[in-house]
């Protein structure tokens, strides 16, 4: 039995779903969520704020800013809350109602950006604003995930030697790119193995990450409007872009069966669905994707039917509905269509 201190001292490291009866796919998902953070962005803001203690940047009348579309912020405004630091985050008009409730529940002060940069989308004009606030207090403190090399070394630290235990004949690793920091420290870890195991990056459409042509994306989580410092892209082998809406309807397929996940979580399992019908149908695989967070935040926008009818339109969701009788009621159960095996892959 756990017994704790502090919020970030627990973390869930060995809960998998083995979603062959829920897909059909040989994949198994490591499941994140399962912290007093809600993500796995607690063991990059608890390494980063750790770092900045030992170095002495961060003192009792320092103020910690970042920018984040959620989840970063969430953890951060945990641990500031936990340690007696003031915390500010900057986000977006993204980011879910619920995440910046949470954040000022614990404290936090959220800024929100609302107009994106003409080039760099909302990321660039949230780091602008970042640097401005900077630039007006030297007591504030910028962590800096995007450039921050312990973001990925929490990774190498811990998400990938417990996946490596569990499975240590490992084939291929499907991991979500955003900051890039579970994919860097994971990609690190495995690369250092004697046995090969594929690094599979997925990334949504209208990201520039890995080159890609931007376009406006409205789920949060994963992609970049600018390319972040910590990737390099010699530690990957492959790249897999994933539509918003084939995200939706990933999500949808699992909740229909009683897993409620993020929106990465449903970019991950589209985009290992479509690369693994790509490359690996005709012969056995161990696969495990990296699911970031649970489904809760997203109520009103990946699970909410006015908002994606709103966002994608109508022709475009196509979706399919049955009719389930739950507990005497009639309700509308949502069972969208898999996406295709033979797009999108990089």
């Amino acid at each position: 039995m756990p017994i704790i201190t502090s919020p970030q001292d627990f973390n869930t490291e060995d809960l998998y779903i083995d979603l062959r009866p829920t897909l059909g796919s040989e994949i198994y998902l490591k499941c994140e969520g399962f912290n007093f953070a809600g993500s796995i962005k607690l063991k990059a803001a608890a390494a980063m704020v750790a770092r900045a203690e030992e170095s002495g940047l961060l003192t009792d009348k320092s103020i910690l800013v970042e920018s984040s579309s959620g989840n970063l912020g969430v953890a951060l405004s945990m641990i500031a809350a936990n340690k007696g630091y003031r915390f500010l985050c900057v986000t977006d008009a993204r980011c879910n109602l619920s995440t910046r409730r949470l954040m000022e529940s614990m404290g936090a002060e959220v800024h929100s950006v609302n107009q994106p940069h003409d080039e760099g989308g909302y990321l660039a004009a949230r780091l602008n604003h970042v640097q401005e606030l900077c630039a007006s207090d030297a007591r504030y403190v910028w962590l800096n995930q995007y450039a921050n090399a312990h973001n990925w070394i929490a990774h190498q630290r811990t998400t990938a030697p417990a996946i490596a235990e569990q499975f240590p004949c490992l084939d291929v690793l499907f991991v979500g790119a955003g900051t890039t920091g579970t994919l860097m420290g994971c990609a690190r870890y495995f690369r250092k193995r004697e046995r090969p195991v594929t690094i599979v990056a997925v990334d949504a459409e209208g990201s520039v990450i890995f080159g890609g042509s931007p376009k406006a994306r409205t789920i949060p989580g994963l992609g970049a409007g600018v390319r972040p410092p910590l990737l390099d892209p010699s530690y990957v082998d492959d790249v897999v872009m994933v539509p918003e809406i084939d995200t939706i309807r990933a999500c949808r397929r699992l909740a229909a069966t009683g897993f409620l996940f993020g929106g990465s979580t449903g970019t991950v399992i589209a985009g290992a669905q479509r690369w693994l019908a790509a490359h690996r149908s005709a012969s056995p695989v161990t696969a495990v994707a990296i699911s970031a967070d649970l489904g809760e935040r997203y109520l009103d926008t990946v699970y909410q039917e006015s908002w994606v009818r709103d966002v994608y339109g109508e022709a475009e969701y196509g979706v399919d509905y049955e009719a389930a009788a739950v507990d005497g009621r009639t309700m509308q159960a949502v069972v969208p269509c898999l996406p295709s095996a033979d797009s999108g892959v990089w």
